[in-house]
Parts: structure tokens; C-alpha cells; sequence
């Protein structure tokens, strides 16, 4: 191997130790130049070797045997580095080693044969890759032209026959307002003449209503458990209802007939709008489409994909016609049922007031017949209640005096166990005698219980029949009296009555 001259080893020892920058001293060491077994490499020309991990290592030259890279100790190897540990020559220099030795020892911080070759391959491999991509990228750029082309052509067609499509739907639905438009004038025409025939209907009702009123009010005089709310207070109550109910029914309806005719004209008014509109939106779509791309007039609004003008979408714009034309069949049917129901109403009225006037003279009479019952039944429950009465006090006297009559058998037990205590010592035995006298004053004791609970028993039922018997007394009384209202009072106002006259004239 050829080194070249002496004068170009030196300086490339001297480079290489301009390299070197000085160790700041510490503690009692002091700064050193370098030795020999220093080895310097530059991160700038070698940015993938470490800058640290150098062991300082002394070679002692061989005259025999040239020096090698064999020879050299393995380089400190970082952690998590992949790579195998690498063998980075020791500088055989010094300055007590000879001008050969270090141009020899500074040709071991060149780069390898090995780099230099990949150094070549990266080459090409970078070229390859860069002309693929950029081969990438024109077939990219050639199938993207052809792309936009045919975006270009089909968007265009696709809003032509979509624009076509809106035309259709619109056409549709104007011709359908108007028909419905055409409808609804033809059925308000009809509304008018029903007003006057409700308002006779209504003042027709008064009368029967202030009759019903009367018989409540003359009703709320019963006394006691006489003020039930019976079937003759119900039908009332229902007959007010029906009658009042009619009565609702004729002023509603006649609101109803005034507030139509208002509802009729906003509603034509909704619709003549709508039309309206859809030939203005008919005659826009018309002009957009008939446009293409040699159209006169054409320009460039810049930012005009980015505007959005529209309030709906097509859902919500094909579902307010409809609402505006259900709401004018709406409209229009209830028209139509009044008109209907106004010519039935005063009819079915006086009906339905009619049977509900005779179901309460029905009511009156049934419960005038059952007064009437229940009052001859409570007269003979009270003749039994008297006779009871009589009997129990009868039964009263018997009881009191079965007790006095007990009295004197217990005395006479009583004297007999007091005298027997009095018996000298084992003289007091237990004895069939003191067993009997004791087991008779039970028995006496226990008949005397049991003839007072019964004649507690009775007084009980005493005082319970008496005022049972003040019961049925109150209850005639009651029942005299509600009979008089219904029969006399009540009925008196509604016998002869002309209801139907009266709602129908």
C-alpha cells in the first residue's frame, strides 16, 4: 500500500490532531495532550459513529508484522443499537512514534470499501425510486384528466335531468292546488245560509232548561237521607247536560259557520300563494333547463357553491304542499259536514232532549211509586219495632229479677264456708262438703255473670230499638215530605210541557 510522501503524512497528522480539543482539568488532573491509543473522529463527516465510548488503548508496533484491523479492541456499543458492535482503529501516533507510523495509522478513519460500495447502491436505489414515483404520478395525472372529463360531462347531464325531474314534480303539484282551489270556492258559497236556522234552534232551548232547574232547585228541600242523588237527581242532572250539551252544540256550530267562511278565504289565499309561487319556480327551472354550454349569458359567480339559499329540502317542500292542500280538504270536508249536520242537528236535538225529558217524567213516576212503597213499609216496621220494644222491656224485668233471686243461695254458701273455717285443728278438712260449698259458690257466682251480660245485652237492644224506632219516624217524615215535591211540585211543572214545539218553532 502506498501512503505518499513524507510531507503529506505529516499533514495529515497535523490535521488530525487539530482535531483534538483539550480536556478541561479537574481535581488534581492535570490537562494532558493526547497520547497514543487516542482515537478522533469528526460527527460532521461521520455522523452515524458515536462521539463517545473510546477506550484509550496503546498498540506496541510489531517490525515483523504490519498492523491490521484485526488487532484492534471492539468500540463501545450503545443500547438499543442494531447494529453490530463496531472496531474503530487506535491512532498509533505520539510524539515519540515516527512520521510513518501515524500516516499509517491515519488511514483507519477513511471510510471503508464496504461504504463506498452501498454508498453506489443507495445511489441507484434512489434513483429507482424517484422515476417510479414520478412514473406514479403522470399515470396519476393522465387517469385524474380523464376522470374530471367525464365528472364534468355527467354532472352537467345528471343536474339537466334532475332540474327536469323538479319540473315535473312542480307541474304536478300546481295543477293540484288549483283543482283543490277551484273546490274550495264552490263550498264556501254554501256556509250562510245555515246561520239563521242555528240561532233559532238556540233560543229554543230555554225554556226546557229553566223547567229542569226549577224541579233540582224544589228538590234540594228534601230533608235528611231524603237529599240522595237518586235516578230522578241523575236524569235531571243528564237532562241539564243534554240540554245544555244541545245548546253547545248550536252555538259551536254556528261559530263554527261564521269562523269557516274566514278559514275558507285564508286558505284560498294559502293556496293562490303556493301557485303562485310554483309558476315563478316553473318558469326559473324552465330557463335553467334549457341552458348549456354554448347558452348566451353565461358567467362566473365566484364563491356561489359556497351560498346556500335554500330554506327545505325536497322532502320537506313536496310535504308542505301537500299540508297545504290537506289542510284546504280539511277545510273544505268540514264545510261540507256542516252544512250537513246544521240541516240534522235541530232535528237530532229535539230528539235526543224529548227522550230525555219523558226517561225523567219515567224517573219521577218510579220513584214517586217507590216513596210511596217504601213509606207503607217503614209504617209496619215501626208497628214491629213498638211490639219489640214492649217485649224486651217485658224481658228487662225478668233478667233484674233472676239476679235478686240468686242472692240469697249465695248468702246461704257464704254463712256455711265462714262457719266451717272456725273448725279446730285437723278438724279442718278438705271434705266433700267444703268441695260442694266451694264448687256452689261458682256456680252461683258464674250464673249471676252470665245473667248480667244478658241483661246488659238486653238494655242494649232496648236503646237500639229506640232509636230505631226514632229512625222511622224521622224517615216517614222524609219520605212524606219528599213525596210531596216530586209528585206535587215537580211533576206540576213538567206535565204538558211542549219541549219539542219549543226547540223545532
Amino acid at each position: 500500500m502506498e501512503f505518499g510522501s513524507e510531507q503529506e503524512r505529516r499533514s495529515r497528522y497535523n490535521r488530525q490532531l487539530q482535531q483534538w480539543s483539550p480536556v478541561k482539568e479537574t481535581a488534581g488532573t492535570p490537562s494532558v495532550p493526547p497520547q497514543v491509543g487516542y482515537c478522533f473522529h469528526s460527527p460532521k463527516k461521520h455522523p452515524w459513529r458515536p462521539i463517545m465510548g473510546y477506550e484509550e488503548i496503546e498498540v506496541t508496533p510489531m517490525p515483523s508484522q504490519p498492523i491490521t484491523n484485526t488487532m484492534v479492541d471492539p468500540c463501545y456499543t450503545p443500547a438499543g443499537m442494531a447494529a453490530e458492535p463496531l472496531r474503530f482503529p487506535n491512532l498509533v501516533t505520539g510524539f515519540d512514534r515516527s512520521p510513518e507510523h501515524a500516516a499509517r495509522a491515519a488511514l483507519y478513519t477513511r471510510y471503508t470499501q464496504h461504504e463506498w460500495n452501498q454508498n453506489s447502491i443507495n445511489n441507484y436505489n434512489e434513483s429507482d425510486a424517484k422515476r417510479n414515483y414520478s412514473e406514479r404520478v403522470r399515470n396519476d395525472i393522465m387517469r385524474m384528466l380523464r376522470e374530471t372529463d367525464e365528472i364534468g360531462t355527467q354532472g352537467q347531464r345528471d343536474s339537466g335531468r334532475r332540474i327536469g325531474e323538479r319540473i315535473t314534480d312542480t307541474t304536478f303539484w300546481r295543477n293540484e292546488v288549483s283543482i283543490e282551489m277551484e273546490r274550495l270556492v264552490a263550498t264556501c258559497e254554501k256556509l250562510n245560509e245555515t246561520r239563521r236556522q242555528l240561532e233559532r234552534a238556540i233560543a229554543g232551548i230555554e225554556g226546557p232548561l229553566h223547567i229542569v232547574q226549577e224541579c233540582l232547585y224544589h228538590r234540594e228541600k228534601r230533608q235528611g237521607v231524603e237529599q240522595v242523588h237518586d235516578a230522578v237527581e241523575q236524569s235531571l242532572l243528564k237532562e241539564v247536560a243534554v240540554l245544555r250539551e244541545c245548546q253547545d252544540k248550536f252555538r259551536n256550530m254556528l261559530e263554527k259557520v261564521r269562523q269557516q267562511a274566514k278559514n275558507c278565504r285564508a286558505t284560498q289565499h294559502e293556496l293562490e300563494t303556493d301557485m303562485r309561487n310554483k309558476e315563478y319556480a316553473l318558469g326559473i327551472d324552465s330557463m335553467c333547463h334549457q341552458l348549456n354550454n354554448f347558452s348566451k349569458g353565461l358567467q362566473l359567480y365566484a364563491g356561489i357553491e359556497r351560498y346556500d339559499p335554500t330554506v327545505c329540502d325536497t322532502a320537506r317542500w313536496a310535504a308542505a304542499s301537500a299540508a297545504t292542500l290537506q289542510r284546504s280538504q280539511s277545510e273544505r270536508a268540514k264545510a261540507v259536514q256542516m252544512l250537513s249536520d246544521s240541516e240534522n242537528l235541530i232535528n237530532v236535538s229535539a230528539t235526543q232532549i224529548w227522550d230525555q225529558w219523558s226517561n225523567t217524567n219515567s224517573a219521577f213516576t218510579r220513584r214517586i211509586a217507590e216513596t210511596i212503597e217504601i213509606k207503607n213499609k217503614l209504617q209496619l216496621h215501626l208497628h214491629k219495632i213498638q211490639q219489640e220494644i214492649f217485649e224486651v222491656e217485658k224481658t228487662l224485668e225478668l233478667l233484674n229479677k233472676a239476679i235478686e233471686d240468686k242472692l240469697q243461695p249465695m248468702k246461704v254458701a257464704h254463712t256455711r264456708l265462714q262457719a266451717r273455717t272456725n273448725r279446730p285443728h285437723l278438724e279442718k278438712c278438705r271434705d266433700d262438703a267444703q268441695n260442694r260449698l266451694v264448687r256452689e259458690v261458682c256456680e252461683l257466682q258464674d250464673t249471676m255473670e252470665r245473667l248480667r251480660t244478658r241483661l246488659a245485652a238486653a238494655e242494649g237492644a232496648h236503646q237500639s230499638l229506640l232509636a230505631t224506632r226514632a229512625g222511622l219516624e224521622a224517615a216517614l217524615r222524609g219520605k212524606a215530605n219528599a213525596l210531596f215535591i216530586d209528585r206535587d211540585q215537580c211533576m206540576a211543572l213538567r206535565r204538558g210541557y211542549p219541549v219539542t214545539a219549543a226547540i223545532k218553532s
